[in-house]
C-alpha cells in the first residue's frame, strides 16, 4: 500500500510539474542565425514609401551567433568584396552592433564609426534594421530573410 501511495504522489508530482512547464506569453523571437538581404525600404521619416529588391547577383548575408556578427558583401559589377566583424546586442526594439574590424574600406570608415544603431523589427523568419535620422525619423531599411 505505501508502495502505491508512493506511486501515485509521484504521478501528481510529475503531471504537476509539465503542466506548469507551458509555453512563456513573453517569448521574444531570436536574431541567433543566418539572414540574407532581400530588399531596401525607403521612409517618408515613418512611413514606407518605396521598396527596392536586392539587384539580380548581389548578396549580402548576415550572421548572428553568441553575441559575434559577421557580415559579408558581394556586388556583382565591384571586384571588392565587403565584410566585416564585431559584435550585436538586441532589445525589444534595437539592434546595436559593434564593428571590430573590416575589409580596407570598413576599417576606414571605423575611424569614424564604429557602433550601429537601429530600429529592430523581428519575426521568425523576417528582420529589418531601420536606420534613423538625428531626429529619430526613419530614413530607410534593409530588410532579411532567414535562411539558416
Amino acid at each position: 500500500m505505501k508502495k502505491l501511495l508512493g506511486l501515485v504522489l509521484l504521478m501528481l508530482l510529475l503531471v504537476s510539474a509539465a503542466s506548469t512547464n507551458s509555453i512563456n506569453d513573453n517569448y521574444m523571437h531570436t536574431i541567433q542565425g543566418t539572414w540574407e538581404l532581400e530588399s531596401f525600404y525607403n521612409y517618408d521619416g515613418q512611413d514606407i514609401i518605396d521598396t527596392v529588391p536586392t539587384a539580380d547577383g548581389y548578396r549580402q548575408v548576415k550572421m548572428y551567433y553568441n553575441g559575434k556578427i559577421m557580415w559579408t558583401r558581394y556586388v556583382p559589377v565591384d571586384k571588392i568584396g565587403r565584410f566585416g566583424y564585431g559584435t550585436y546586442k538586441i532589445t525589444d526594439d534595437r539592434l546595436m552592433e559593434t564593428l571590430e574590424y573590416g575589409d580596407n574600406e570598413m576599417i576606414q570608415a571605423m575611424d569614424t564609426l564604429r557602433i550601429f544603431t537601429f530600429e529592430l523589427k523581428l519575426s521568425d523568419d523576417r528582420f529589418s534594421q531601420i536606420s534613423l535620422d538625428e531626429e529619430g525619423n526613419r530614413t530607410f531599411s534593409e530588410n532579411y530573410v532567414r535562411i539558416d
